[in-house]
C-alpha cells in the first residue's frame, strides 16, 4: 500500500488493528458479534472498508478462537487469534507479532463500531502526530446520555488526565458528557512496552486499554484527545436493539447519499437499501421499497411502492410495481413495465415489454414488445428440473395462459386467453388450447332440488 500522507493526514507510516474477538453474549446468537449484517454486509467489513480508505500499510484483525467465518470474511488482511479473552491490551499484544518491524502510527478500532468514518480517523491520528511528545490519542464524543460509558477526564490543555468508567465515576464526573469511544492511535516504537506494563488489578481480572494513559504519564507522554464530530458514528454494538438502532442510522446515511446522486424518494425512511446498491440519476422510488443484494437501477426508472428488489437489473425508464417482487437473475429492460402481484426469476424481459398485474415469469427469455397479460405464467419446474421458456418479439400472451416449459413462442404469435401451452408456436399464429366447452340446460336448478330434498329427509331423520 501507498506510505504517503494523503490518505491518513500524517507523514507517519499507518498499520490499523481491528480488535473482533469479542463473543457478544447478548447478542444470543452463535455467530462471532462482527459478523452481524448492516445494510447486508457485516460489521467487520464496514470498519475494513473505512480502515483501507487511509490507505495503511498493513491492516490486522484480532478473532477470537472458533471463528472460521470471520478469518474468512477479512480476508485478504491478515487475522491473529487471542486465544484468551483477556480485555483489550491482551488482544493488542496478540497483534504485536504482526507489527513486528513496523515504525509508525498504529490506529486501534473495535470492530463492532461500523459507523466510524475516515475523516474522524484521520481527526484521531492528526491528535497524535501534532506535536512529537504525543504518543498516544485515544478518541472521545460527546453524548447526550453517556450512561455506562468511560468519562474522558481532561486537562485545560486538553489533554487526557484519566479514564474514569462510569460504575467508578463520582456524581460530578457522571456530569461529563465527553466519553471513550474505544479507538487509539499510538506510537508503534513505544507501544510493545507500554502494554506489557498495564496490570489486571480489576474486578474482571483483564487488561484493559484505558489504563495505557497511566503508563504513559510515567514516561512523561501525555496523551491528546480528539473528538468526533458526531456521536452517532461512533456507537458501538452489544444487543439486538443496538444492532437496530445502527442499521436506521447506516439506512439514512445510504438514502442521504443516494438522493446526493440525483435519486427522488418519496419518503426515504421507507426505503431499505443494501450496500451495494447502485440507482441511476432521475430514478423515483416511491415509498415502502425493499432492496436486496446486487441491484441496479438505470436512470429514469420508476420503482413503485411496496416493491421488493433483489439481484436484478432495471432498464433505463422501466417501471416497476407497485407490490412486484423481483428475484435474481431478473433484468428488465428499457421502458419495461412490471406491474402490481408480478414475479420475476431469472428472466430477461425485453424493451417496452408489459407484464402489468398477477403474474409469474422464471426461466424466461422474453423479446421486445411483448404483452404479458393478467393471470399468465411460465410452468418453468417439472418436479425435478426446471426448464425454459423462449418468447420473440411482439407476441401476445392472453389472460390466465399456461406456458409449459421447455416451450418456445415466436416473434409475432397470439396466445389465446386460458390456453395451456405445451408445444412450440410459430411465427405469427394464434394458438388455443383448451378443452371443449359443455353447457347442459337446466343442470344448476336440478342440482339444487336434488341438495334440498337430501337436506329436508335429514332433518326429519334427527327429529325422530
Amino acid at each position: 500500500m501507498n506510505k504517503s500522507s494523503s490518505k491518513n493526514s500524517s507523514t507517519n507510516p499507518l498499520a490499523v488493528v481491528i480488535l473482533a474477538a469479542g463473543q457478544g453474549t447478548r447478542m444470543k446468537s452463535e455467530r462471532p458479534k462482527v459478523m452481524h449484517e448492516l445494510a447486508g454486509l457485516p460489521m467487520i467489513q464496514w470498519v475494513i472498508r473505512t480502515a483501507e480508505e487511509l490507505d495503511p500499510e498493513k491492516i490486522i484483525v484480532v478473532a477470537g478462537p472458533g471463528m472460521p467465518e470471520l478469518l474468512q470474511a477479512v480476508k485478504p488482511h491478515q487475522a491473529v487469534i487471542q486465544e484468551i479473552r483477556n480485555g483489550t491490551v491482551g488482544a493488542l499484544k496478540v497483534a504485536l507479532s504482526a507489527l513486528k518491524n513496523f515504525k509508525g502510527d498504529v490506529l486501534v478500532l473495535a470492530g463492532d463500531v461500523p459507523l466510524i468514518t475516515k475523516a474522524t480517523l484521520q481527526k484521531l491520528i492528526r491528535a497524535r502526530s501534532e506535536k512529537p511528545i504525543y504518543g498516544l490519542a485515544v478518541l472521545g464524543a460527546e453524548m447526550c446520555d453517556p450512561t455506562g460509558y468511560g468519562r474522558l477526564i481532561t486537562s485545560k490543555d486538553g489533554t487526557l488526565k484519566k479514564i474514569v468508567e462510569h460504575k467508578d465515576a463520582t456524581d460530578e464526573e457522571r456530569e461529563i458528557k465527553l466519553v471513550n469511544t474505544g479507538a487509539w492511535c499510538i506510537e508503534s516504537l513505544r507501544l510493545g512496552a507500554w502494554i506489557n506494563q498495564v496490570k489486571n488489578k480489576n474486578t474482571a481480572q483483564e487488561y484493559y486499554l484505558t489504563d495505557l494513559p497511566q503508563v504513559a504519564a510515567k514516561d512523561h507522554v501525555p496523551t491528546a484527545v480528539a473528538v468526533a464530530d458526531c456521536a452517532q458514528e461512533v456507537q458501538g454494538c452489544n444487543s439486538r436493539a443496538e444492532m437496530a438502532a445502527l442499521e436506521r442510522a447506516l439506512q439514512q446515511r445510504l438514502r442521504e447519499k443516494t438522493m446526493e446522486g440525483g435519486v427522488t424518494m418519496i419518503d426515504p425512511a421507507t426505503v431499505t437499501l443494501h450496500f451495494d446498491t447502485v440507482i441511476g440519476k432521475d430514478v423515483v422510488i416511491e415509498p415502502n421499497v425493499f432492496f436486496g443484494p446486487g441491484v441496479e437501477v438505470a436512470p429514469q426508472a420508476v420503482i413503485r411502492g411496496f416493491s421488493h428488489i433483489e439481484g436484478a437489473k432495471i432498464g433505463k425508464g422501466a417501471v416497476i410495481g407497485p407490490f412486484a417482487r423481483l428475484r435474481p437473475g431478473a433484468e428488465i429492460g428499457a421502458e419495461a413495465r412490471i406491474g402490481n402481484f408480478v414475479e420475476i426469476k431469472q428472466s430477461k424481459i425485453g424493451r417496452h415489454s408489459k407484464i402489468n398485474h398477477l403474474a409469474y415469469v422464471g426461466d424466461t427469455m422474453m423479446g421486445d414488445d411483448v404483452n404479458f397479460s393478467a393471470g399468465a405464467i411460465t410452468v418453468n419446474y417439472d418436479g425435478f428440473e426446471k426448464h425454459k421458456t423462449i418468447i420473440g418479439k411482439g407476441v401476445m400472451i392472453g389472460s390466465n395462459v399456461n406456458l409449459v416449459a421447455p416451450v418456445t413462442i415466436n416473434d409475432g404469435a397470439f396466445i389465446a386467453a386460458g390456453s395451456t401451452i405445451t408445444e412450440n408456436v410459430s411465427a405469427n399464429a394464434l394458438a388455443i388450447e383448451r378443452d371443449t366447452a359443455e353447457i347442459r340446460k337446466g343442470w344448476a336448478a336440478e342440482y339444487r332440488r336434488k341438495k334440498e330434498s337430501l337436506v329436508k329427509k335429514l332433518g326429519k331423520k334427527k327429529k325422530k
